[in-house]
Formats: structure tokens, sequence, C-alpha cells
């Protein structure tokens, strides 16, 4: 049996979440239970906030088009995000959505747009950003939305980094090496296998200039990675990066 409830429409709501809690549906809300999904009176809708796990709630229509959600009971509680920042120069607008939503989906607990020497993106609309983070969350059954942080130089960024988290570097002038070899390696031994910090960094479509990769290079505590033989887009190389990390030292690994 499926761990998770994917027959019932799920929605983010900014609100403390407890038994016998009300909330009334903003237009947008209702009119994609009422109209679109054509949901009825006491069919189930699971909610959550980020903080207080997820709930199921009952739909109580009060007028045509307007309906309450009333919380009856906690379906999982909340558990502790993982600790991966995806590190990004930003990217054009629909292709800056996908990796949102993809960095999200992999598990991503903060999200920092960096700004590189050659950078083409637009400007980064944070609202936008979150409204993809909570899209993605709502979608797959995730708990914990990621802290989105404003927009930084690079190196501020990477300065801004505790010492003992583990920054991947994607170079596309690394040499060719096996990547997994490569994070066993630069994690080391940790007392009981504990969860180790993680980061990630993904240059923009014209890569990172040399000076940019001495910087991230010269940071101790840091990984250079070729993600193999072929020049990768930049939002196909997060996804390749972020599976790849979480597989080897995240929470995809075997018996977490």
């Amino acid at each position: 049996m499926a761990a998770y409830d994917f027959n019932a429409p799920r929605l983010f709501l900014d609100i403390p979440m407890r038994e016998g809690a009300r909330h009334t549906l903003d237009r947008a809300q209702a009119n994609y239970l009422l109209s679109v999904l054509r949901r009825a009176a006491g069919e189930p809708v699971l909610v959550f906030n980020g903080r207080d796990g997820e709930w199921r709630a009952e739909i109580e229509p009060t007028g045509r088009k307007a309906a309450d959600l009333v919380l009856r009971a906690q379906t999982r509680p909340q558990t502790p995000p993982g600790d991966l920042h995806y590190l990004f120069a930003p990217l054009k607008a629909a292709r800056l959505d996908y990796v949102a939503q993809k960095a999200v989906e992999m598990g991503a607990s903060l999200i920092q747009p960096v700004v590189t020497r050659r950078t083409q993106g637009d400007r980064i609309k944070l609202d936008k950003l979150h409204a993809n983070a909570i899209e993605a969350a709502e979608q797959c059954g995730i708990l914990a939305l990621p802290e989105i942080r404003e927009a930084a130089p690079l190196a501020e960024a990477v300065a801004g980094l505790a010492p003992e988290r583990l920054l991947v570097f994607c170079d596309e002038d690394a040499p060719l090496a096996d990547p997994v070899a490569a994070l066993r390696q630069a994690a080391g031994t940790r007392p009981g296998n504990a969860p180790l910090p993680l980061a990630v960094v993904i240059g923009p479509e014209g890569g990172f200039t040399p000076e940019e990769r001495a910087l991230i290079g010269d940071r101790r505590n840091t990984v250079r990675l070729s993600l193999g033989p072929r020049i990768l887009r930049a939002d196909t190389a997060a996804v390749a990066v972020l599976a790849l990390v979480q597989a080897v030292l995240g929470d995809g690994r075997p018996g977490d």
C-alpha cells in the first residue's frame, strides 16, 4: 500500500493547525476545489503549513462558490527537514520555475540564487520562487518548505557557508572521474553515519569564469565534480547533481 494518499487534493495553508480549526477558502482555492476538482461537502482535503505536519480537512460549503475547510485529524506528524543548500545562478523565467520546483522535490532545505559574472537570468522574484516551492510541495507530499533567500553575489554566498558544510561544485572542466567515489571520499567517516550538512552550487549557462572557479575551488571542504562527458544545461545539471548527492550522502541513502 502506498505510504501517501495521492487521491485527496493537497493545499498549503499558512495557519496554525489543530483539530476543529476552520479556514475560509479564498476565491482561487474555492474555485480549484469546488469548480475544477468538483469536490463536494464532506470530501477530504489534505493541508499542511510546513510546521504542524499534515492534516485531513473536510469541505463545508458556505455558498454556491464558497466553502470552509474544517480540520479533523493529523495524518502525518511534521518531519525535520534535510540540510541541503542549493545555490544556483538565475535562469530565464520558465526554466527558473522548473529548477525551483525540482530543487524542492529533491529535498533542498534552502534555495539561494547567486549572481555570477555570466548570469543572464532576469531579476529574481522571490514571491514567484516561493509560489513554485509551494506548488511542488503540494503535489509531492512534502511537509517542509525550503528557506528562500535573496539573490547574493557568488563570493558572498560561498563565504556564508558554514565551514563544516560540504560544498559540491559542479564544474564542466573537472576531469572525468567517478562522482560517487569522489563524494564518499570528500565526506569521510562520520560517527554513527551522522547526517552531513551539504550544499550544491550550479553555475550559469556560460559557466563560471576562471576567477569564480578558483574562488569556489579554494574553499576548504569543497568537492569538484564532473557530471560526465556531455555538457548539460544548467537546469538539467541541477536535477542530476541533486539526485546524485541525495543518493550518496543525503536522505536517499539505503537505510535512511
